[in-house]
């Protein structure tokens, strides 16, 4: 079980992963020292990735996407293997509800996206798809980013 302290700290790596320990620190009354070893512990623990979100339509990547897809049992291990090295696919997850994945794909145009999704038919046969297109970010990566809410944890 992790400790409220210890939830603080991530709750505080949540909001800004560049603060520095010592803001960090004088905001959460843990010395620097401590900080700095309970970050050496989670990194093994319980942080997964250390990584920045970036607004890809600044790099000219316009269109955002949720695509359900439901494919034949036998070629799932196949279809996720392709979908783990797909340029345009941010984040795949397995799901349930009568579909096998999630897709979360980032590309310029439409026509990019109905690309993508033509040729993962053509080689998989998809049996269902839904897209849902995402028009605006309105709260991303929020969960356990607020040190005042850690409680709520608890």
């Amino acid at each position: 079980m992790i400790s409220t302290k210890d939830m603080v700290m991530v709750a505080h790596l949540r909001k800004n992963a560049r603060e520095t320990l010592t803001e960090m620190s004088k905001k959460t009354n843990i010395p620097v020292s401590t900080l700095y070893d309970k970050l050496k512990v989670h990194e093994k623990e319980l942080i997964q990735k250390h990584t920045c979100l970036v607004d890809f339509t600044k790099l000219g990547f316009n269109t955002k996407a949720q695509i359900l897809i439901k494919v034949d049992r036998d070629v799932r291990e196949e279809v996720r293997e392709y979908l783990l090295k797909e340029f345009n696919v941010n984040s795949v997850y397995k799901i349930n509800s009568g579909y096998d994945f999630m897709i979360e794909g980032i590309f310029k145009h439409v026509k990019d996206m109905e690309d993508f999704l033509e040729k993962l038919d053509e080689k998989f046969k998809l049996k269902e798809q839904q897209v849902y297109y995402v028009i605006e970010d309105v709260k991303r990566e929020g969960f356990l980013s607020d040190p005042q809410l850690v409680e709520m944890v608890k």
